[in-house]
């Protein structure tokens, strides 16, 4: 049995015992965790908003008294290294920072490897590329306990790759380049369900990338995906979308986007350019309603 044959059959399993995925035949529902947090980053940029989305990440997992994960197997090489646990230790004050990083599904399986995560109330995926994380992770042990820092009211979060690699299916995943939005790694590790992510977004031109998952010209999605009721997030640099249950809000630099893409309201008839809203710096939207929240009236005088 080759290596690759074996991880996808292991996530395979993962899905029939219910993983990340949803039953044949049930509507699924976008949402994220029941507890615990998600602050999910499209990545690094001028603005240069790490520190401040970083340090609402770790005000969400605890503050000062954190206990966090680092996770940099999204990038390159046999030992990657991540600044996280450093900022979070020199800068915020945080003195439980860790990293963890392997590439051995044996050992990412293993009771010694996840001791840190047990105790864990956060856990940070750094960038690189995302389908790294589910050949490293996905279906063991590791990818559970990931899950379970949540079950417990803790918070994840990520930049650029460790942002898509929250969702349920997994764009820009094709090992060989990541032009290719429907590629051979398809899985997410589901943080927030029934969803595609992708970053960089306003950035880099991508605003109409999200289309080719959403609609699948070539039908490439693995059917459990549901592509017809998937949510598309679009998420620029220097911007975060933190999600709470079904609520989300977005954060970092002034006039960010985050762009929201809902085939359930299209027609053959729209255009690719209505095909998205656009929710700014500040402003809240609902997941379970899909729709913007608006703001209260401010309160007279």
């Amino acid at each position: 049995m080759t290596g690759n044959f074996r991880w996808l059959l292991v996530l395979a399993v993962t899905m029939a015992a219910g993983g990340p995925g949803v039953a044949s035949g049930e509507i699924p529902a976008t949402s994220g965790p029941a507890k615990g947090s998600l602050v999910i980053m499209g990545g690094g940029g001028p603005d240069r908003k790490f520190p401040e989305i970083f340090a609402k990440f770790v005000e969400l997992a605890g503050g000062k008294k954190a206990r966090l994960v680092i996770v940099p197997t999204a990038a390159p090489g046999e030992a990657p290294r991540s600044g996280a646990a450093r900022f979070a230790r020199d800068e915020l004050g945080v003195a439980g920072a860790v990293v963890l990083h392997t590439r051995d599904r044996a050992v990412a399986d293993s009771e010694e490897f996840v001791k840190p995560l047990r105790a864990a109330t956060g856990v940070w995926f750094s960038g690189g590329r995302q389908w790294r994380l589910t050949k490293a992770y996905g279906g063991t042990r590791t990818e559970r306990e990931f899950h379970a820092v949540l079950a417990r009211g803790g918070a994840i979060g990520g930049s650029s790759a460790g942002a898509t690699i929250q969702g349920s299916f997994l764009a820009r995943g094709d090992t060989g380049g990541n032009t290719i939005m429907i590629g051979d790694v398809q899985r997410g590790f589901g943080f927030l369900r029934n969803a595609a992510i992708d970053q960089h977004l306003i950035a880099r031109g991508r605003e109409r990338d999200l289309l080719q998952v959403l609609e699948d010209p070539e039908r490439r999605m693995r059917p459990e995906f549901r592509r017809a009721d998937l949510l598309g997030i679009g998420i620029d640099e220097d911007v975060a979308l933190v999600v709470r249950g079904a609520a989300c809000e977005v954060i970092g630099k002034d006039g960010g986007a985050v762009l929201i893409y809902d085939p359930r309201k299209w027609t053959p008839e729209t255009p690719d350019e209505k095909k998205w809203i656009t929710v700014r710096t500040g402003g809240r939207y609902d997941l379970k309603r899909r729709r913007v929240v608006e703001s209260p009236p401010e309160a007279a005088p």
